[in-house]
This record gives structure tokens, sequence and C-alpha cells, in this order.
């Protein structure tokens, strides 16, 4: 039995451990592909959001949001870590995120000022 989530939808199927639905701040379910589609729609209103740096590309938590990355860049963080610097473009917009340490896929984005 199918369960309506809060977008009108039905959970995405999924192959792995993911429960098919993302769950907002305020309790709110929508499906993967719903969560695109909030995620990208906060990127817009507020420059910036917590993504997935994966290979060579970002992307959100259930893989329904990805953005190619255009240039990256390795240094050293203060901590003795690898921090990666990568840049994107979303909606024909810059952004810039960065990557600390090896043992993580966060990545902190921002909108790059113009």
């Amino acid at each position: 039995m199918d369960i309506i989530l809060d977008c009108g939808h039905t959970s995405t199927p999924t192959t792995g451990c993911g429960t098919g639905y993302g769950t907002d701040n305020k309790g709110k379910t929508a499906c993967y592909e719903c969560c695109a589609i909030h995620d990208k729609n906060r990127m817009r209103e507020t420059g910036r959001i917590t993504l997935y740096l994966c290979d060579k590309e970002v992307t959100n938590w259930p893989g329904t949001l990805h953005f190619p990355i255009r240039h990256t860049r390795e240094s050293r963080h203060n901590w003795g870590l690898i921090r990666r610097d990568f840049w994107f473009t979303c909606a024909g917009e810059s952004w810039h995120g960065y990557q600390i340490g090896e043992n993580t896929q966060i990545a902190h984005c921002q909108r790059v000022k113009s």
C-alpha cells in the first residue's frame, strides 16, 4: 500500500537503504524528485545550501539534484586536512563550495556575488 506524502506523490522506489522520501524541518514529507525542487528553490532564496561532493559533480542527498563541477582546487586546511574548493553553475548563476577532509562528502556551498 502506497502512502501519499505531503508533496502529493508516493515515495520514490529505492534499491538501497533510503526511505524513498525526505522530511523538512517542519516534518513535511516529499518524494526525492520534490526534494530536488525544494533544494533548488532554497538555493535561489537563501544563496546557501549543504550538498555532497561526489567525484566530478555536486548533488543533494538522494542524488536527484546534481551539478557538474567546472573547476576544482585543492589546498591544506589549517587543521592539516585537505580542503577542496570547487565551482559550479545553477540556473545561470555561479556557485562556490568547499569540502574539508577526506572522510566526508559534505560540501558547504554558496552563490558567488556578481
